[in-house]
């Protein structure tokens, strides 16, 4: 994606953050407080929702809202959260793809719609096995055991270590997009989106020649009156000059008329 391409290098990479995957998304409700900010303004950029993870250690990993503004390439970073802020992610409907989700920090809430529900499966997905790997990873750090004392994988753990992470609550969610096949999901994932935005760009394209040629007829239709209104005009103006050459004759007759008189 050439987008993603942009962010990475743009707003990651000088930051030493490796990007894992970044959606184009728009809010489904308007934030309280702020309706009469944006009340007859039109959406003037393009929000991204970025998942990223440090290349320092111990890593991090990082939820970023980047922006651009139509008709340019500049790209500006606006909000970012940890995973420790992140409580919740609702997937809004369990039974199907759909492009609704939300995500539950500390102190607020977005919801989000995603441009398909192709990409927000693949975020979701993405991000879930991002939280299992950073949870498993400072689990390690914070309560380090040797092979022998280590859990089989299945069963369930009583007690909670008291340096362990608290987890994120994924709800709503399918469950494939918790399962073990997230490199072949996410390449289905791609070709979703991949074919959804060809789908798009064709659709504009088809739209584009009947629009551009309604436009040119409008213009013709205002720039060139009709043959009657055109003769109309040519006899009004005819009339004018007309009664213009009229009135500059009986001028000049009045003008010699007085230097005669005044020889």
């Amino acid at each position: 994606m050439s987008f993603q391409s942009a962010i990475s290098r743009e707003i990651f990479v000088p930051r030493d953050e490796k990007l894992l995957v970044a959606i184009e998304v728009r809010r489904r409700t308007k934030r309280k407080g702020l309706s009469f900010l944006n009340a007859g303004r039109k959406r003037d950029y393009i929000t991204y929702l970025c998942l990223s993870v440090t290349n320092s250690r111990p890593a991090q990993v990082l939820i970023t809202k980047v922006k651009r503004y139509r008709g340019t390439r500049q790209l500006a970073k606006r909000s970012q959260w940890s995973m420790e802020q992140l409580r919740q992610v609702n997937g809004i409907n369990p039974d199907k793809d759909t492009p609704e989700f939300d995500l539950v920090f500390d102190r607020t809430t977005d919801q989000w719609l995603a441009g398909s529900a192709a990409e927000k499966c693949m975020f979701v997905q993405v991000l879930y096995h991002a939280c299992q790997n950073y949870c498993k990873a400072k689990l390690a750090q914070a309560n380090p055991e040797s092979p022998a004392d280590q859990k089989t994988p299945g069963t369930t753990e009583n007690k909670k270590s008291p340096g362990a992470p608290s987890q994120t609550n994924f709800v709503n969610c399918q469950p494939k997009l918790m399962g073990d096949a997230c490199s072949v999901n996410i390449v289905i994932y791609r070709c979703k989106i991949f074919l959804n935005r060809m789908k798009n760009s064709m659709t504009a394209n088809q739209g584009r020649p009947q629009r551009e040629a309604a436009a040119v007829k409008a213009s013709r239709g205002r720039s060139s009156p009709s043959p009657p209104a055109m003769r109309k005009i040519m006899r009004r103006a005819s009339q004018v000059l007309s009664e213009r050459g009229e009135h500059l004759m009986r001028a000049d007759n009045k003008t010699s008329h007085s230097l005669h008189r005044a020889k």
